[in-house]
C-alpha cells in the first residue's frame, strides 16, 4: 500500500506540474528559443552563402607556387627601384628595433631601397644599425612640441612624407610607433594620403592600436592589410563584431571581420596564419619556430610589404600563373611562409639562443631554396 500509494501521488504531482502556470510558460519559452535559434541558422547561412569554408589540408595556400608566381627574376636591365621600394612608418625613443627589423628585412628579401620616417631622438640609433636605410627624421612626439605649434609642425610632417610617397610600392605602418597623440595623430594623416595616392599599407604594431580606435582609417580600402598577433586580434572583434573570439568558428569569424571593415585583408598570427579578404580564407602552417623572441612580427611585416607590391606588378603584367587577383592576400600567403621557413632554419642551428637577427639572415637562403636565382 505504501509503495502504491507513492506511486500514485508521485504521477498526481507530474500531472499537477504539467498543468501548472510555471511549467506551460517553460515550454513557450522553449518553443521561442528553439524558433529563434532556427531564424539565426538561416540567417547565418543566408549571410555566409557564396563563401566557401573546409577544413584542413583545403585551406592551406600552396604558399611555394605564390612565391614563385609573384617573386621576379634577377634581369641586369633593370634598374634600381624597380624591384621594390619600401618605407617604414615608426621608430620612437623607446622602440628602435621594430622599424629597423622591418625595414632591413625588405632588403633581405630583394627589395631595393627601404626607408624609415621615424622620430629625431630614434633616427641616429636607427642609422647605427645599417648603413643600407635610408632614414628620416622628421616625426615628432608631444613633448617636444608646443600646443600653439603643433599645426605647423603636422604640416611639416605631412609635407615631407608627402614629397616621397609617390615613390614608394607599399608603407609598412607602426613597427616602434609607440601611443603619443601628437604622433599618432600625424600618422593618421600620412594614412589618409597614402589612400588618396592608392598606395597599398602594410599595418602592425602600434598602427594596429591607431586603426583599431579610428576604424575610418582604413576601412573600404582593398589595399590595406592587418597584420595583428592574438591580442591585436581580440581588440579587433570586439571592436569590431562586439563580441569574443570564436575559436570554433575562426574561419568564418575572420571573413566576417575582414567584410565589416570593408574588404581590407588580414593576417591572423598563431600556430597557423590564416589570412582572408573578407570573400576567401587561406591557411600558412608551414613549421616555423617554437622561440618567440620579440621582433618576427617586424620581420613578418616587412616581408608582406615587398611580396604585396611584387605580386601588384605581377598581376599588372598580366602573369597568366597568378590565379588570384588580390595583392594583398597573395603578400600575405608569401610573407607569412618565408617568415615560417627562416624562423625553422634559425631555430635548427641557434636553438633557444635564437635572435630575430638570426632569423633575418635566413630569409634570402629560405627565397633561394623556393626560387632559386638563374
Amino acid at each position: 500500500m505504501l509503495i502504491k500509494h507513492g506511486i500514485n501521488s508521485g504521477f498526481g504531482a507530474i500531472y499537477m506540474l504539467a498543468s501548472s502556470p510555471v511549467l506551460r510558460r517553460q515550454q513557450f519559452l522553449i518553443r521561442s528559443l528553439g524558433d529563434y535559434s532556427d531564424q539565426n541558422t538561416n540567417t547565418h547561412q543566408k549571410r555566409m552563402q557564396g563563401i566557401q569554408f573546409t577544413s584542413g589540408a583545403s585551406l592551406e595556400a600552396d604558399a611555394e607556387k605564390v612565391l614563385r608566381a609573384i617573386t621576379p627574376t634577377l634581369d641586369p636591365n633593370r634598374h634600381k627601384g624597380q624591384a621594390g621600394k619600401i618605407a617604414v612608418i615608426g621608430g620612437c625613443r623607446e622602440y628602435t628595433g621594430a622599424p629597423y627589423f622591418a625595414a632591413i628585412s625588405a632588403l633581405k628579401i630583394g627589395a631595393d631601397l627601404s626607408h624609415v620616417f621615424c622620430t629625431k631622438d630614434a633616427a641616429s640609433v636607427i642609422k647605427s644599425y645599417s648603413p643600407e636605410l635610408i632614414v628620416h627624421p622628421v616625426l615628432e612626439e608631444s613633448y617636444s612640441v608646443r600646443d600653439d605649434e603643433k599645426g605647423v609642425i603636422s604640416g611639416k610632417v605631412l609635407a615631407e612624407v608627402d614629397k616621397w610617397l609617390e615613390r614608394f610600392d607599399c608603407l609598412v605602418i607602426g613597427p616602434g610607433l609607440g601611443r603619443d597623440p601628437f604622433l599618432l595623430d600625424c600618422v593618421s594623416k600620412i594614412i589618409k594620403l597614402a589612400r588618396q595616392s592608392n598606395v597599398p599599407i602594410v599595418i602592425d604594431g602600434d598602427g594596429l592600436f591607431l586603426v583599431t580606435n579610428s576604424l575610418d582609417l582604413i576601412s573600404g580600402y582593398p589595399l590595406a592589410v592587418l597584420t595583428p598577433n592574438v591580442n591585436e586580434y581580440k581588440r579587433l572583434v570586439q571592436k569590431v563584431l562586439s563580441c569574443e573570439v570564436n575559436d570554433e568558428e575562426a574561419h568564418e569569424q575572420l571573413v566576417s571581420l575582414a567584410k565589416r571593415i570593408g574588404g581590407v585583408t588580414i593576417l591572423r598570427k598563431g600556430k597557423s596564419d590564416f589570412i582572408s579578404d573578407g570573400e576567401t580564407v587561406k591557411s600558412v602552417s608551414i613549421y616555423g619556430s617554437p622561440r618567440r623572441c620579440g621582433g618576427q612580427g617586424d620581420i613578418l611585416s616587412g616581408s608582406v610589404a615587398v611580396f604585396l607590391s611584387w605580386a601588384r606588378h605581377a598581376i599588372r603584367d598580366g602573369d597568366s600563373s597568378i590565379s588570384s587577383k588580390n595583392p594583398a592576400t597573395l603578400g600575405c600567403i608569401a610573407g607569412s611562409a618565408l617568415m615560417r621557413k627562416a624562423a625553422s632554419l634559425a631555430f635548427e642551428n641557434k636553438k633557444r639562443s635564437t635572435l630575430t637577427t638570426d632569423i633575418i639572415e635566413y630569409l634570402g637562403r629560405s627565397l633561394e631554396d623556393i626560387c632559386p636565382v638563374r
